[in-house]
């Protein structure tokens, strides 16, 4: 397969696909028990958003090549701004099926995850990774993504 992979946004008829290929990253993430997304919030929190006066809460990008076969998916989410006045983008996931690995998919993806970042104006695309994916560090390192070493991150359950 090629690294010409094409990549497109979601749209409501993903929906169903889109959620299952989250609950597998929510299974190799270990919090498959505590997830609670369904298709009707991909729907109206994003996939299928019929106002303006709202924006979306995320923004999804599909690796699918001419065949129609979904092979991974990112996931977006914006900070309107931070001190520079610039929104921030955050990658909340990113996601490349088994049956996909090492063909170029993670790379389409997050090529395209920054083509949205770089048209929205944004400074900055920040993301976490999971202590000891050794793999998923090598492969932000290859892009040119660095440990944020300036800051730690903390959480306060609500």
């Amino acid at each position: 397969m090629s690294t010409d992979i094409p990549v497109r946004y979601a749209k409501a008829a993903d929906a169903t696909a889109l959620l299952a290929m989250m609950r597998e990253l929510a299974k190799f993430e270990g919090y498959l028990p505590d997830f609670r997304v369904q298709e009707q919030d991909l729907l109206g929190r994003g996939l299928d958003r019929k106002w303006d006066h709202e924006p979306a809460q995320f923004h999804a990008l599909l690796a699918e090549p001419a065949d129609g076969a979904l092979l991974g998916y990112a996931v977006l989410v914006e900070i309107a701004f931070t001190y520079d006045l610039r929104p921030d983008c955050r990658l909340k996931e990113l996601y490349v099926c088994p049956s996909a690995r090492s063909l170029g998919v993670g790379k389409a993806l997050m090529q395209a995850v920054l083509t949205h970042a770089r048209s929205r104006g944004c400074g900055r695309l920040k993301w976490d990774v999971l202590p000891g994916n050794e793999n998923a560090r090598q492969f932000y390192r290859r892009l040119g993504g660095q440990p944020d070493t300036g800051w730690e991150a903390w959480i306060l359950p609500l």
